[in-house]
């Protein structure tokens, strides 16, 4: 069994995304500089049925994720931006049309049932309405033996950091200071993860930083 990695950036001083989040802005005022590192990559830029892009150490790092991802857990909220019953979703079908770029099984969690949405490549998105745990239990088995990713948003990356479910964090941490928006490590209580420095890869357009939770 892999591990249940949570994947994410973060700004410097602590923020996933930028204040004001809307369906025109998802990601907050401001929030779009947190992933400029990863745009001009190349394997991100295949992903997303473009060519070119960079090879570098930073899309060496995406790569390996990628390779070692059997299945994807994310909230509502990153999903779609909506809320409540599917019919009333102005995004219901996602941010990423007809081709998404995850090519595994991709666990959403709500509240709202929804038959799974299947794509050629691979990519299925099936709708959880029993909670974290039900939602791990699926994607391990999806996954098989290779991780599963933690893409976020924020409230479900601390659902799983709370329960004590997740092995590693892999923090991409940008140079950019948002100064307001949704903090990574709020509302985690009591529940305070020990974690131990696995590694650490520079680059002039972000730092990466991978953490095993200490049990």
């Amino acid at each position: 069994m892999g591990t249940l990695t949570l994947n994410i950036t973060m700004s410097l001083d602590g923020f996933v995304a930028g204040p004001d989040q809307t369906l025109a802005q998802p990601l907050g005022a401001g929030g779009e500089r947190l992933h400029e590192w990863i745009y001009g990559l190349a394997t991100w830029r295949e992903r997303h049925g473009e060519s070119g892009g960079e090879t570098n150490a930073d899309d060496a790092v995406l790569a390996e994720s990628l390779a070692a991802t059997g299945a994807v857990i994310m909230g509502r909220r990153m999903f779609s931006g909506g809320a409540g019953v599917w019919d009333n979703d102005a995004n219901a079908g996602g941010w990423w049309g007809d081709e998404p770029p995850f090519g595994v099984p991709v666990f959403i969690l709500t509240h709202h049932p929804r038959e799974p949405v299947v794509f050629a490549d691979g990519t299925t998105f099936n709708f959880v309405t029993d909670g974290i745990e039900a939602a791990l239990e699926e994607a391990r088995a999806a996954a098989e033996e290779k991780n599963v990713s933690i893409a976020g948003g924020a409230s479900v990356a601390q659902q799983y950091l709370r329960a004590g479910l997740v092995d590693e964090l892999d923090i991409h941490l940008a140079p950019v200071l948002l100064g307001g928006g949704v903090r990574l490590f709020d509302d985690l209580g009591d529940a305070l993860p020990a974690l131990e420095v696995m590694r650490v890869i520079e680059s002039r357009a972000v730092t990466h930083i991978r953490y095993r939770v200490l049990r």
